[in-house]
């Protein structure tokens, strides 16, 4: 299956050293070869890349490796094509917008029957079991809340009910963001873990390669990463409960 990454803090945060352990897994420690795609948000917009080509072989991933791109919250995703064609499309993490925000989407598993939900508002672009579930749970928020809700709690009990709902289809292992909050849920396997001060050394699983953050933060930085297995094997990583939600904002936990 597919593998996910994500990361939400309280400063614009540099993703290039956890990215750089996703993209090894895209076809040379590990079999995700069917694409990935990233996307780094600025406010309540995103900015996004795709390629239907392996992450290792990817001169865009090779661009996104290469250059600072700082955000509060990143949503990343390497695929292996288990429903819909390899090809941009089919490619995620997707993309809509609800209340004026740029909404992001990625998931890992398969989903027998999730077509047969209806849509009423969103429509997806692609073939893929993943983005039908996207558009679904979308237009469910939409009907529930034409407007934002003045409170998060709310819109968190939602998405996680709906989350259950199509956990219950099969594997559903999502990322979701918002703008402001960053949505995890756990279907089989999902960590995160948060860096604070005081801050100290980590070094990649899938590759030589080790950053001293006390170097590269401040004391005040607060930076959670979710990834589908941990990326670092000198840290503390949290691992999830099987139907299990937990929502970040500003690098902490505010719900799940």
């Amino acid at each position: 299956m597919c593998e996910l990454l994500g990361m939400n803090c309280n400063v614009p945060t540099d993703i290039r050293f956890s990215f750089s352990g996703l993209v090894e897994r895209g076809g040379r420690t590990g079999e995700h070869r069917d694409g990935w795609g990233i996307s780094f948000y600025e406010g309540r917009g995103s900015r996004t890349f795709h390629d239907p080509r392996a992450s290792i072989d990817s001169e865009i991933a090779e661009l996104v490796r290469g250059h600072s791109v700082k955000s509060l919250n990143v949503i990343c995703h390497i695929r292996k094509a288990t429903n819909g064609r390899i090809c941009l499309e089919n490619t995620h993490p997707f993309t809509r917008e609800l209340w004026g925000r740029s909404w992001t989407f990625a998931h890992n598993g398969k989903l027998k029957g999730v077509k047969r939900k209806p849509l009423s508002f969103y429509e997806p672009i692609g073939t893929t079991d993943s983005e039908h579930a996207f558009c679904w749970l979308l237009d469910q928020v939409r009907t529930r809340f034409p407007k934002p809700p003045r409170s998060p709690r709310p819109l968190i009990a939602l998405v996680h009910e709906l989350a259950l709902e199509l956990n219950e289809l099969g594997t559903f292992n999502m990322l979701l963001c918002d703008a402001q909050h960053l949505y995890c849920f756990c279907s089989t396997h999902l960590t995160w873990l948060t860096r604070r001060a005081p801050f100290g050394e980590a070094s990649l699983i899938d590759r030589e390669m080790t950053v001293d953050f006390a170097k590269e933060t401040t004391p005040k930085d607060i930076v959670t990463v979710i990834a589908t297995h941990p990326l670092t094997h000198d840290e503390p990583w949290t691992i999830m409960e099987r139907g299990s939600m937990v929502v970040f904002e500003d690098g902490v936990v505010v719900g799940g």
